[in-house]
Parts: structure tokens; C-alpha cells; sequence
């Protein structure tokens, strides 16, 4: 066998492990099966209703169960389609090539989103090893590589039975997996931690933003009720005033069809994707002609204007900077403030705000497709301190949220190295690489 497996630090020459490993394909050593079709009523009166597995069930940290399905299974599928302790689930479709082990006793089916992999015998393959050798298959690109990205891609069961399989003697591979059950779960432990740290810093900006635009920075500051019953006092020198009446506009991007409106340069055109934790991030990327941008002068942007996801990730907002004076914009809400009354910069991070988000959802319209109006989102109670003091505010939180994304930045780098020390450690593992678990 000469199977090369290419991306990154995973590339392998597999037949390069040890002289005594097995080298075969999955489908000599173990039994692959698609799962059953999903069956919504029952064909006959001796069908039974069962609990079955999705591709959703395999998750990253491993077979999750917090999710219940059933589906009617027939009594000649029963001995086909039920799982067995020590089963290995591979994904079929969507991500596809994860993979979890059924480690329960419990009853349970499985989709044809799945694939179970099961050793076809145990005296010369462990199926606790089966599980670290498809988590290398997935981490190291070869099931990206044989499934077909172009559109969905699937891992059939006719390439899971093709794929190579490398086995060492059967109490290497229990040695093997006993050694990176170790490993693995101190990592994973690790990662936990830095994600829940993610979690904390996040709740953390968000509480920041909240406090600042709602009470100000004077803890001092005398107080009064804002009128807004869940959001309580305000700064007594303060005024709430609707939306409209501190705007010199409020108006919609183009929402039509965009299908023949881009060209490789000329007007940038920013849309809901660009705009991200009160950012405008373009990725140059949309364009459209100046002669259209023209004929759709009231959605041409300035700076200070304010924009206001319409449609899909509904809450997102940003401020248009300098550099995007003079942009065109597609299905955004612009908010264009009087300066001499609002700052742009403090009303985007206002909108940032949980009273600003709460009330962001609470206006939003349609059940299938909700989406924003301006017709609502006009008539917003702006928290309104003196100009300068919003210039103030908004400083104050650039500041504070910079620090905080820079820390979470070093944590984002700190997990990739543990993720990427994780597969190179399953992959030293199963490929022969560390000698002292070859003895």
C-alpha cells in the first residue's frame, strides 16, 4: 500500500509504520453499515416506534444524546439497525467523517446519516482503536480528500469501507487507546477551560456596554426613572427620545435581486455578512457600477450612519467609519443622526447593549422569516447624555473592548495549538510514531 494522506501536519506515508502492522482497508476488518431511511408512520400493525440517532448525536465532544428522535422500525430491520456498545458512528453527510463511539447499553437505531462500523472480529481488532483511527482519517484531510466537496460531501459507506486501516497487534491497539483516552481527555479538559474563559469575556463585554450606555461612568451621578420599566434609573441628566426625531434619516439598502448588479471594481457594497461586533469588515469582494450606486443615492453611506442588520443575523450593528463613506448597502437599515444630537459611535454601541438588542428582537416581524422594519425600529427611546458625554462613552468602550479582544485573541491562538497538539498526537499514536507504545 502507498496511500498518501495530504493536508498540513497531517500528511502520512501510511506504509511507512511498523514491519509488524496489519495494512488493509476498513471493510476487510469490519462490517459497514448505512442506517435505515427514516420511517415517519408504520407499514404494518408489529412496527414498533424506536429511538434512533441522527448525524446531530455525533458532536465533537463525542456521542450526545441530548437530542431524541424516533422513527417505526419493522421487525425484520431490528437485528440490521440496532446499535451495540462499542459501535463506532461515522457521519455520512454534513460534517461529514465524525466520528463517536456508542458507548451505552441503552436501545437505539441509527439513520442513513450514519454509518456504524463495527469489527467483524475481535481477535485481532479493538474497536476503542477503530475510533482514534477515523478521528486521524477526519483530522488529517483524507475524508475531505475522497468525498466529493464540490457540493455536500459523503462519506459513504463504500468509502468507509474503502478506507485504509492500519493495524497494529491487538494489544498495541488496546495500549494505544488506553494511552490517548489519557491524553485526549487532559486536553479536552484544557480546551474546555479556555472556552469557557471565551464565555466569561464575552458576558464580561457585553455587561461593559450595557453599564456604560445605561448608567454612564459617574457612579455618582444623580439618577431618575428612565420611563423604560425593566431598565430602570438613568442619569438624571439624560433625555429618552424616540429615534426619529434625533435622525436625519432612516431609510433601507437596496433589497432587490443582486444577481447582475456586481462587477469586479467600482462602489463597494456592503452587506449584512460585512458587519460583525460593531465592525464593517469587507472583504473586497462586492462591487457595483457608481451609475447604480447613483440611482440609489438614499442608500449611499456616510460617516456616523449607523446600520442595522435587517434580515438573518438580526442584532448586528456597526457604525460606518471614514473608510466607508460613500458605500452602497443592501437590505441594512441606515440610521443617519443629527450630530448636534446623537453620536453615531455611541448610538451603534447603545444598539449594542442589551436594551438595545432587547428591543431589536422585540420589533422584529415574520415568523418564517423575520426580519426588521424601519417603520418600527423609528421609534426606538434613545438614551440621550450631552454630545460630549457620548463621545466619552464611546471612547471609553473602544478601549475596554479592544482589551478585551486582544485577550481573546490569545486564548483563540492558545486553542488552536491544543487542537492541533490533539491531532498530532492521535496521529503519532495510530500510525506508530511513539515507540513506546509499539513495544
Amino acid at each position: 500500500m502507498n496511500q498518501i494522506i495530504e493536508k498540513g501536519d497531517g500528511m502520512h506515508r501510511l506504509d511507512e509504520t511498523p514491519d509488524n502492522w496489519i495494512r488493509a482497508s476498513v471493510g476487510k476488518y469490519c462490517d459497514v453499515q448505512l442506517g435505515k431511511m427514516l420511517q415517519s408512520d408504520p407499514s404494518s400493525e408489529r412496527d414498533e416506534l424506536k429511538p434512533y440517532l441522527r448525524a446531530i448525536n455525533i458532536a465533537k465532544s463525542g456521542l450526545d444524546l441530548s437530542h431524541e428522535f424516533s422513527m417505526w422500525i419493522r421487525p425484520q430491520e431490528a437485528q440490521r439497525f440496532r446499535l451495540k456498545k462499542g459501535d463506532i458512528l461515522v457521519s455520512e453527510g454534513g460534517d461529514a467523517g465524525r466520528t463517536a463511539v456508542f458507548d451505552v447499553e441503552a436501545e437505539f437505531y441509527f439513520q442513513n446519516a450514519i454509518n456504524r462500523v463495527r469489527p467483524n472480529t475481535h481477535t485481532k481488532i479493538a474497536s476503542e482503536f477503530i475510533f482514534y483511527w477515523f478521528t486521524f482519517l477526519k483530522a488529517s484531510g483524507y475524508v475531505e480528500m475522497i468525498c466529493n466537496v464540490a457540493t455536500i460531501p459523503h462519506f459513504t459507506a463504500e468509502k468507509v469501507k474503502a478506507a485504509p486501516l492500519v493495524l497494529p497487534p491487538l494489544e498495541t491497539q488496546r495500549r494505544i487507546a488506553r494511552f490517548l483516552d489519557e491524553k485526549i481527555a487532559w486536553i479536552d479538559g484544557l480546551i474546555e477551560k479556555k472556552r469557557a474563559l471565551l464565555v466569561r469575556l464575552a458576558e464580561k463585554r457585553q455587561a461593559l456596554i450595557t453599564r456604560a450606555v445605561t448608567k454612564g461612568l459617574n457612579p455618582d451621578a444623580p439618577m431618575k426613572l428612565s420611563g423604560i420599566d425593566w431598565l430602570g434609573d438613568i442619569p438624571a441628566h439624560w433625555d429618552v427620545v424616540s429615534l426619529n426625531k434625533i435622525t436625519n434619516k432612516i431609510t433601507n439598502g437596496y433589497v432587490g435581486p443582486t444577481r447582475d448588479i456586481f462587477v469586479e471594481n467600482g462602489i463597494r457594497y456592503i452587506q449584512s455578512l460585512h458587519i460583525k461586533n460593531n465592525k464593517i469588515i469587507f472583504g473586497n469582494d462586492f462591487f457595483v457600477e457608481k451609475s447604480w450606486s447613483d440611482q440609489h443615492a438614499k442608500s449611499i453611506l456616510r460617516t456616523d450612519d449607523v446600520l442595522i442588520v435587517q434580515t438573518g443575523d438580526i442584532g448586528q450593528v456597526a457604525v460606518v467609519t471614514p473608510e466607508y463613506e460613500g458605500c452602497n448597502c443592501h437590505a441594512l437599515i441606515v440610521c443617519s443622526p443629527i450630530r448636534a444630537r446623537l453620536s453615531g459611535r455611541y448610538f451603534s454601541w447603545l444598539l449594542n447593549s442589551d436594551y438595545g438588542q432587547e428591543f431589536l428582537q422585540m420589533v422584529k416581524t415574520g415568523a418564517l422569516h423575520p426580519h426588521l422594519n424601519c417603520g418600527n425600529v423609528k421609534f426606538f427611546n434613545v438614551l440621550v447624555p450631552p454630545v460630549e458625554e457620548q463621545i466619552q462613552l464611546a471612547n471609553y468602550i473602544d478601549v475596554e473592548c479592544r482589551r478585551i479582544a486582544t485577550m481573546q485573541e490569545k486564548i483563540e491562538v492558545s486553542l488552536q495549538k491544543f487542537n492541533k497538539y490533539r491531532v498530532a498526537l492521535i496521529t503519532a499514536a495510530v500510525t506508530g510514531k511513539l515507540s513506546e507504545l509499539n513495544g
